[in-house]
């Protein structure tokens, strides 16, 4: 089945919008805006549907690997001992006093 939905989209610039705006941000044209109509195919046979079971934790092997330490005794230990190549671990910097950072 699919779903009908409405767009304005600018006639001098191209410019989409979700509802109909007298003058254009983009471009700054007035009544410019014209409705479309767009049709989305709410089928979702693009992504196959697999059959995954979970893994118990008690049975996953544990694996040694190279760790780069940070000198940071908090973080090294948070990571499990440091980065791992190849690894990707996303930071959140918070400092509470800037000034002892110097």
């Amino acid at each position: 089945m699919a779903k009908v939905k409405t767009v304005f989209v600018c006639n001098e610039c191209g410019y989409e919008s979700a509802k109909w705006l007298g003058k254009c941000p983009s471009c700054n044209s007035w009544s410019t805006f014209v409705e479309e109509k767009v049709v989305k195919s709410t089928d979702s046979k693009s992504a196959p549907i697999r059959n995954v079971t979970p893994t118990l934790l008690k049975d996953v092997e544990k694996k040694e690997t190279t760790r780069m330490k940070t000198n940071f005794e908090e973080l090294d230990r948070v990571l499990g001992g440091g980065f791992v190549t190849g690894s990707l671990v996303l930071l959140r910097w918070r400092a509470r006093n800037t000034e002892n950072l110097l």
